[in-house]
């Protein structure tokens, strides 16, 4: 009732503050122009009037300090409403990473680079870390309704991400920055930009990063990473534009080890516990050897894109993609066939597709109809080694391997908008087919002591089709140049994921499956899209002097991918009835943001960004045969409360940026017995700024001080929404340092 009365009084006062600013002069509301330098803005996508997105300005990418260069997710914790966490302080560990968008994983979510979907498998979802930050002139961030023209992938529950490309520039200039820190963190990276070529126009770019540093605990280091990226712009006569991106990445690094909450409980005595430096000659402590505990990747993405004026009011947009990823990882783990041992995970990934788009832009109406076609294979399997007494491995066979064909992606979309004299509206539909092939499953016996592929036919899988309709919708009255309310209505998804685990634990259990009368087939038959309805509804105000953006949201959730009992098969390791995961769960949620600059002069910015969440279970779980509390209980790993702030003070070359983040306290079960408590961190940037010095334009030096007062906390919940067992937490990195050069010409 507090959170409810909270609300409605915020909306009242805001409300009431809108009706006074509505009296001032009318005109529209992105033409107001502050005395500060803009940290975010809003966006919409083509085609649109109602802005449902928000933009990070260079501005505002340059707060968040040299530590978002390496993955992308980094640079949107300055808005409510996310939390983002990573075991590394350069966030160069690639997938020890974690982020949250109104309580929802990351990994249900879209990332893009200008509507181009990045994703892959095991685990689903986007991959972050590819990215050299400094390629990019802006990220956008939409957090409930999600524009039809982004391209989903495995879908958006969580929202979606839009990189938005730095391409080659008109002028020719070279860009080169060098970091050096604490941990031997070293970042080299350079960028040419030849300007427009002759009277061809030509324009490229090209730049390329190296990247390396030691762990901050345990053994072992965290590199070499590489980047590559190409940027092309070809106009051709006034009608046509042909824009090439392309961009190159690898990292392999050594973990870093994860605990289990007995061990957070006394986390001051264990918090700089890591895997073993050396072999110890015991099976059951050497599977947390660093040297079996390591991950590489690799990823290549190009795209063109292709656009021509057809007439004034009327321009068709190509764009065919291609996406490589090669990936290897490998993790100790207590059982292999009933031992200690190691398994590896091999993904070989390739999704080429093209995205296809028509927009007529006439004085009062916008209309665009698109398609999106992607075809993909995924081959992800694992192998098996135990490990020997002295340290060795001795190769056991696949653990999981199945061949697979083609799967494909269909959806077609349609959006509308116009604007009616101070009122904007928009609509859209989008249909999101997914045909997930078949495929031919294997086992591996041994025969004289070699293992061996046979086929399995009960390990078998049907091509399934899955399809879903994606209504969205947005109003938005513009007051005058200062305020405008909106409300803004989508239904986001995520297709079926999460299929190694369910194919591991069947293939462990096989023979009591069968013998159940179950096959693989059967356990994936109840596998469905996961649904979300969400609604925002929220204010504008902008003046010379001050931002405000408060939100309210809801979201009604269905067909989350939930663990459920199944007591016609007993785990001979539990003695229980065995727990797997099936689309049967709910959850409702509900929350307000609070967006606010303040510029007290052109000097001196204050933000202030909170958020409460609240994501609870709509029903309770059945596990191992009970029946767990779990009805309205907060989701596993949503803070309700987030807070983040911070100022920048400019005095002559100067500028200081002390910023702070709070994230509330947590759970890592369903029943709420593993709280994680609430932390507050301090991090302060500092930087000097010389223009104009000789043929060199621009020379920065910059400072950054993370965590300045080395607070120790859980930063990682390495569980599942539904986690009823088995979590494992990483810890948050110490105080750490960062020194940047940077200088253009």
């Amino acid at each position: 009732m507090f959170i409810c009365r909270l609300m409605l009084l915020i909306s009242f006062l805001l409300f009431s503050f809108t009706y006074v600013l509505g009296k001032e002069k009318e005109t529209e509301l992105e033409e107001v122009i502050v005395i500060g330098d803009k940290i975010v803005i809003p966006t919409k996508q083509t085609g649109e009037t109602v802005y449902t997105g928000t933009e990070i300005t260079s501005k505002g990418i340059e707060i968040v300090g040299d530590k978002a260069k390496q993955n992308i997710y980094e640079t949107i914790t300055i808005l409510p409403g996310i939390v983002y966490e990573s075991i590394d302080p350069n966030n160069m560990a690639s997938e020890q990473t974690n982020l949250r968008i109104r309580g929802v994983r990351g990994y249900l979510g879209a990332l893009t680079v200008e509507g181009i979907p990045n994703y892959g498998g095991n685990p689903i979802g986007p991959r972050a870390y590819i990215y050299d930050l400094e390629n990019f002139e802006s990220v956008a961030i939409y957090k409930g309704a999600v524009p039809a023209d982004l391209g989903s992938g495995i879908g958006n529950r969580a929202g979606a991400l839009e990189l938005r490309p730095l391409w080659a520039k008109e002028n020719f200039g070279i860009k080169f920055s060098q970091s050096l820190g604490n941990f031997d963190y070293k970042k080299t990276y350079a960028r040419l930009d030849t300007g427009a070529i002759y009277h061809l126009n030509t324009k490229f770019s090209l730049s390329y990063s190296f990247s390396e540093q030691d762990k901050w605990k345990g053994p072992g280091e965290i590199s070499p990473r590489n980047n590559l990226n190409f940027t092309l712009v070809q106009p051709i006569g006034e009608k046509i534009e042909i824009k090439l991106w392309s961009n190159f990445n690898e990292v392999e690094h050594y973990k870093y080890r994860f605990l289990t909450y007995k061990l957070v409980e006394n986390l001051s005595t264990f918090y700089r516990l890591d895997f073993n430096s050396s072999l110890l000659g015991v099976p059951a402590k050497d599977y947390l050897y660093y040297k079996y505990n390591w991950e590489t990747h690799r990823n290549k993405d190009m795209y063109i894109a292709f656009s021509a004026k057809l007439a004034d009011k009327l321009k068709l947009v190509l764009k065919p993609y291609l996406s490589l990823e090669d990936a290897k990882l490998r993790d100790g783990t207590q059982n292999i066939q009933g031992r200690p041992g190691v398994l590896d995970r091999t993904r070989d990934i390739e999704r080429k597709g093209l995205i296809g788009e028509l927009t007529f832009d006439s004085e009062n109406i916008k209309l665009i109809g698109g398609y999106h076609y992607e075809i993909s294979n995924m081959n992800i399997y694992t192998e098996n080694y135990w490990l020997n007494p002295d340290g060795s491995l001795r190769y056991r066979g696949y653990g999981v391997t199945a061949t697979s064909g083609d799967a494909f992606i269909k959806s077609p979309y349609l959006k509308v908008a116009g604007t009616i004299y101070k009122l904007n509206w928009q609509a859209g539909l989008k249909y999101f087919r997914f045909e997930d092939s078949d495929s031919q499953g294997y086992i591996t016996r041994f025969i004289s002591g070699i293992p061996v592929l046979q086929r399995a036919i009960d390990l078998d899988r049907e091509k399934v089709t899955y399809d879903i309709w994606l209504p969205t919708a947005g109003l938005s009255y513009s007051f005058n140049d200062n305020v405008e309310s909106y409300i803004s209505y989508g239904k986001t998804f995520i297709r079926p994921y999460a299929y190694l685990p369910l194919v591991t634990l069947y293939n462990r259990l096989r023979t009591r499956f069968l013998s159940a009368g179950i096959t693989l087939k059967d356990l994936f038959k109840d596998r469905d899209i996961e649904e979300s309805n969400n609604l925002d509804i929220g204010l504008r105000i902008r003046t010379n002097y001050f931002e405000f953006n408060p939100t309210l949201f809801f979201s009604k959730n269905k067909n989350l991918l939930t663990v459920i009992t199944d007591p016609r098969v007993i785990d001979p390791l539990t003695g229980k009835p065995v727990n797997y995961q099936q689309n049967i769960g709910k959850a409702d949620g509900y929350g307000f943001e609070f967006g606010a600059n303040i510029y007290f002069t052109d000097k001196f910015i204050f933000y202030l960004n909170p958020a409460y969440t609240n994501l609870t279970y709509d029903g309770n779980i059945t596990y191992s045969g009970q029946m767990l509390k779990t009805d309205g209980r907060q989701v596993v790993d949503v803070p309700k409360w987030v807070i983040t702030s911070g100022f920048i003070a400019k005095i002559k070359g100067f500028e200081v940026i002390p910023k702070m983040r709070y994230i509330g306290k947590r759970y890592g079960d369903v029943e709420h017995k593993e709280r994680i408590p609430s932390y507050t961190v301090f991090d302060l940037s500092i930087g000097y700024t010389m223009e104009n010095l000789g043929k060199i334009k621009t020379l920065k030096l910059s400072l950054d001080f993370d965590n300045i007062f080395d607070k120790k906390y859980v930063s990682l919940i390495n569980a599942m929404d539904d986690a009823v067992a088995g979590t494992t937490y990483g810890v948050g990195a110490p105080f750490s340092f960062k020194a940047n050069l940077s200088f253009n010409f």
